[in-house]
């Protein structure tokens, strides 16, 4: 399944959340429990920009990026846009989602690397959100696609402690949300780790 149009709109999510970052904040906690603020900045622009772009033309990432500190560069929101756009317009090509990527010496369908990038984007987006006190926002098909990932992916995920234990929703909850939960994530997150609600 191409979901270029998908990818697109999470990318100009992620750029917007990012962009939206306060020099102040990157010290702050976030929901990835292991990460502050910096740090997952980092991953995010790490993954969902220079290797998303390399995973179209089934390229690895180079070494000197893999550790680099991109947030430390002045205007790195920005190169992070400039980027995302490489990575978008990487996956534009309708013959790119048709082949198969090699995944740590396994052939794997492009789509599902793909539907991985587009989740990875949500839901780090959606932490950067949370932790920089930002509304993130998805388009239904978006959180569709996240959601549909994430379930094909979350036990394979928890074996190798991508995903913390799933958590529980409510059976109205959005796609968004159920997404999350089932990555592990509390939709209530908030910075000073309270929930919502009573």
């Amino acid at each position: 399944m191409n979901l270029h149009s998908e990818m697109a709109a999470a990318a100009a999510e992620s750029a917007r959340i990012v962009g939206g970052v306060r020099s102040d904040q990157l010290s702050a906690g976030t929901p990835c429990n292991d990460w502050d603020t910096r740090e997952l900045l980092n991953h995010i622009i790490l993954w969902t920009a220079y290797s998303a772009e390399r995973r179209a033309r089934d390229e690895q990432v180079p070494d000197e990026l893999m550790n680099k500190d991109f947030v430390a560069e002045p205007g790195y929101a920005a190169d992070y846009a400039a980027q995302l756009d490489k990575a978008v317009a990487a996956w534009s090509d309708p013959a790119a989602w048709q082949r198969n990527l090699n995944v740590m010496g396994t052939p794997t369908p492009a789509a599902d690397v793909a539907a991985l990038l587009i989740a990875e984007m949500v839901l780090h987006g959606w932490d950067a959100a949370k932790a920089s006190g930002q509304r993130y926002t998805a388009r239904d098909d978006v959180a569709a696609a996240v959601l549909t990932a994430v379930e094909a992916n979350a036990e394979l995920f928890r074996k190798y402690q991508g995903f913390a234990d799933a958590v529980p929703v409510p059976a109205s909850a959005s796609a968004l949300d159920r997404a999350l939960a089932a990555s592990g994530r509390d939709p209530a997150w908030t910075p000073i780790g309270r929930h919502s609600g009573p």
